[in-house]
């Protein structure tokens, strides 16, 4: 009489195939957070002081719409936040410093919102793309607008109040002071950047389908 508690060599081989593919798929994923964490921490070294403001101008941002765009809400989200953890430790990750100073300096309230705006620009993106490889032209209008207010707009939420808030002068301690030190030089650059990031994510993405965690995706 045979077992039928006994799996066939079929089903094990099945169940050992799917292991597998959730085993490659982690390790491509902490492969790719720690390439795109580089690719922050590179982008951070990247900067031009306008010297009329303590905010410097550096590709960052650009780091974190790719991030977001390229490898999902989730993966992008922690691929920026272990190198603000990292950093907020003491070591000299962003901008050749680090230390618990360097996240609540001037510029911190832009820091803290920089591993939720790769959240939200992975999380736009996964739901404009749907299970799509390819999206149609005004589906890339919408990723470029994400991109912008996800990757761009929502850092200044927290970044000019506590500019305003930190910087001890009479040009910027004011809420419209901070907003011209702080915000409305940087908005032309931070559209050239979401235009770059958004070409950069539609040639990629349908390259890199599995690593994100999310779903299937069309071929």
């Amino acid at each position: 009489m045979s077992n039928s508690s006994t799996s066939s060599p079929a089903s094990s081989e099945a169940a050992g195939a799917a292991v597998t593919r959730r085993s490659n798929s982690w390790i491509r994923g902490i492969v790719y957070i720690a390439l795109f964490g580089a690719l922050f921490i590179a982008g951070s070294f990247v900067k031009i002081n306008l010297g009329f403001t303590p905010v410097p101008i550096s590709l960052q941002q650009f780091a974190i719409m790719l991030a977001g765009g390229l490898l999902g809400a989730a993966y992008g989200f922690w691929s920026i936040f272990l190198v603000v953890a990292l950093t907020a430790i003491g070591l000299p990750l962003m901008n050749g410093s680090g230390g618990i100073a360097q996240i609540t300096g001037p510029t911190g309230g832009f820091i803290w919102m920089f591993p939720i705006s790769a959240f939200l620009v992975g999380w736009a993106t996964d739901r404009i793309y749907g299970t799509a490889r390819k999206i149609s032209r005004s589906r890339q209008a919408l990723l470029l607008v994400s991109v912008f207010v996800f990757g761009s707009l929502i850092v200044y939420i927290t970044g000019v109040p506590w500019l305003a808030h930190v910087v001890d002068s009479e040009k910027y301690d004011t809420f419209g002071g901070a907003l011209r030190a702080g915000m409305f030089p940087y908005l032309p650059g931070d559209a050239i950047k979401a235009v770059a990031a958004t070409l950069v994510i539609v040639a990629l993405r349908p390259v890199l389908p599995l690593v994100r965690p999310s779903g299937k995706t069309k071929r």
